[in-house]
């Protein structure tokens, strides 16, 4: 099979760089088999919101001509924008993500509208209830923190840790690199490097990489 690369990091300070770029090239040079062909790369410095990407069409246009597929090394470089996901899906070109090989054009245009709908019920509702709030006369700001509202608090953000999309993909990254004996150190390097941050927005440090990795063997074993 043959493949062409193609990778995106958010800003020209990572381009310039390579941060980021390296750790997806890893999970793209690990991903093919030896008798797959991986043709000339294409780099994009672009922010994931916008769908002109001139590296990309490149690609498209490239995978046409050479009759190979376009290969990412993860799925969310380029399925945070629906328009995007569309033009994709009618370039008619085939392409393969790393991290979730099976999914096709249609599964992720799916993912995308679904992700956007999302935000959008999100934005919606926190305003809605901001309003209400204020319109009943409730001032705005941190309640009083008990020590029950604290716990409810940590068992709703471990919960949401367990079922979020982005720490999926990075427990299963975990997985991986951990059976290849990699340090939760130098695996919170690799996330962080890719992109992937904690549900906080944070970066990944080895005790965060720890906690994932538990709480992902803890969901398999309750699932038993």
């Amino acid at each position: 099979m043959k493949y062409v690369p193609y990778y995106r990091v958010s800003t020209a300070g990572q381009g310039k760089s390579g941060l980021g770029l390296s750790a997806q090239r890893d999970i793209v040079h690990r991903f093919v088999k030896t008798d797959d062909e991986l043709l000339d790369e294409f780099v994009e410095i672009e922010s994931g919101k916008k769908a002109n990407r001139p590296q990309l069409s490149a690609a498209i246009a490239f995978a046409k001509q050479h009759q190979a597929r376009l290969l990412i090394a993860k799925l969310d470089r380029l399925s945070r924008n629906v328009s995007f996901i569309f033009s994709l899906r009618n370039s008619e070109v085939d392409f393969v993500a790393c991290d979730i090989p099976d999914a096709n054009t249609l599964t992720v245009g799916i993912m995308a509208v679904l992700a956007q709908h999302e935000r959008e019920l999100i934005s919606e509702r926190t305003k809605a209830a901001l309003k209400a709030k204020k319109d009943q006369g409730r001032k705005l700001g941190m309640p009083n923190m008990t020590a029950a509202i604290m716990q409810s608090g940590l068992n709703v953000r471990q919960q949401n840790a367990r079922t979020n999309k982005a720490n999926l993909q990075a427990a299963e990254l975990i997985r991986l690199y951990r059976n290849e004996g990699l340090t939760y150190a130098a695996i919170a390097e690799r996330l962080n490097a890719m992109g992937y941050r904690t549900r906080r927005g944070q970066e990944f440090f080895a005790m965060s990489v720890h906690r994932l990795d538990r709480s992902r063997a803890d969901k398999l074993e309750n699932d038993k």
